[in-house]
């Protein structure tokens, strides 16, 4: 399997309203790290899995929405837990959408899995994979 796996992050805020989650019920801040990665089982007669450039424009282009907002206030999150396998559920399902459009330009077709990581921290980080 080939991979091409690009890189962004975002700041939001957001609160976890759940007793599990402690201090982190209240509303507070929190910067992810975000990495991407397209699996292709083949590669275009340019060697290339996937466009680099193109996946980097499609990842920014999904998490501009959230950059800078309270997670809280989004329709995308009404009724949600907003915690980081629920966004790396939300920016997995962006992306699969876009690969669906050809918005990764002619390699899109080839695209077969993707798996979204979100980094909490450098001791910490969640992310959701699947086929397509």
């Amino acid at each position: 399997m080939f991979v091409v796996e690009v890189r962004d992050h975002i700041m939001i805020a957001h609160s976890l309203p759940r007793p599990v989650f402690g201090p982190a019920q209240g509303l507070h801040g929190a910067t992810f790290v975000v990495d991407a990665a397209f699996f292709t089982r083949d590669l275009d007669d340019d060697g290339l899995a996937v466009d680099i450039g193109a996946a980097t424009t499609v990842l920014g282009e999904t998490l501009k929405p959230l950059n800078y907002k309270n997670l809280d206030e989004l329709p995308a999150f009404a009724g949600k837990v907003t915690t980081t396998e629920v966004i790396a559920k939300y920016v997995f399902d962006e992306l699969a959408r876009a690969v669906a459009d050809k918005r990764l330009g002619p390699g899109s077709q080839r695209i077969c899995r993707l798996k979204v990581m979100l980094h909490e921290s450098h001791a910490a980080r969640g992310w959701y994979e699947a086929d397509l």
